[in-house]
């Protein structure tokens, strides 16, 4: 199947080995002086690696590989104990993966095994975050914030990526903008600077289901509806970059050469790559 999964740069790896503790899943060894990915299916995708490695060695990429088995990974965690079998469940519920979060704890009942959890990880298996979700700030007053009334520039209905249809009329020989969810409501003028003149299609790379349908219909829109260009518009917190990577693989995958940018908004609601 087609699915995310890390990718390791082996000459940026320096084979330090802080990545591996960071793989809840044990996913990961150092071999021969390098981090290596051991097992498909123990890789969930998610990237906890990621932000542990000193040297920028580990990616996500979205490829064919082996489908993650979350009975399997628990199996082995159940080897190591239960401090690891929790920062796993943790880790699960950090990314809203109920689902296999489920998968997981019944596997343990059935072994027989209770993990217990404090106050503060409970809370967290009731209430499911954003990595942003701490930050607080006070918005900006701005002169003109009462002169005059914008237009909308969207030009065409539905707009979330699972409920459009690929060879609609709206997006043959278009410019998409593929935004996340958060964006229109961070960038006070995402019509004026983002949208005009752009199909649109929104999506969300944490929370929504089913996303190897959003791989297949870009897909779909890059070799059928000849679209000319993605821009991909995501928040500046580390789950959104699943978006610009799923619009990069599904270029790859169509075998056409069109633009691909990406524009992110930091949480204040000013671009923080231009």
């Amino acid at each position: 199947m087609i699915r995310e999964i890390v990718t390791i740069d082996e000459e940026k790896c320096d084979g330090c080995g802080v990545c591996v503790p960071a793989c809840a899943e044990g996913a990961l060894q150092i071999i021969d002086g390098k981090a290596r990915l051991i097992s498909d299916m123990f890789c969930d995708g998610l990237g906890a690696c990621i932000q542990e490695c000193p040297q920028d060695a580990i990616t996500i990429e979205t490829r064919e590989a082996e489908p993650y088995d979350e009975i399997k990974v628990m199996r082995e965690m159940m080897k190591a104990g239960d401090n690891t079998i929790k920062a796993h469940l943790m880790h699960l519920l950090d990314h809203n993966e109920t689902e296999l979060f489920d998968q997981a704890v019944g596997f343990l009942k059935e072994q027989g095994i209770e993990v217990e959890f404090e106050e503060r990880e409970r809370e967290a298996q009731k209430w499911h975050s954003c990595p942003g979700s701490k930050s607080t700030f006070t918005p900006k007053e701005s002169e003109q914030e009462n002169q005059g009334i914008r237009d909308s520039q969207l030009n065409h209905w539905p707009v979330q990526l699972h409920l459009i249809s690929p060879a609609a009329q709206q997006y043959r020989g278009a410019d998409l903008l593929l935004a996340a969810d958060c964006v229109p409501f961070a960038y006070p003028d995402f019509h004026k600077d983002f949208l005009k003149g752009k199909a649109l299609a929104i999506a969300c790379s944490k929370l929504d289901s089913n996303q190897q349908v959003y791989l297949d219909k870009l897909i779909h829109m890059i070799k059928t509806a000849s679209i000319r260009s993605i821009t991909v518009a995501v928040m500046e917190v580390p789950c959104c970059s699943g978006l610009f990577r799923l619009a990069k693989a599904a270029i790859d995958y169509a075998g056409e050469e069109i633009p691909l940018a990406v524009v992110v908004v930091g949480i204040d609601g000013v671009v923080r790559n231009n």
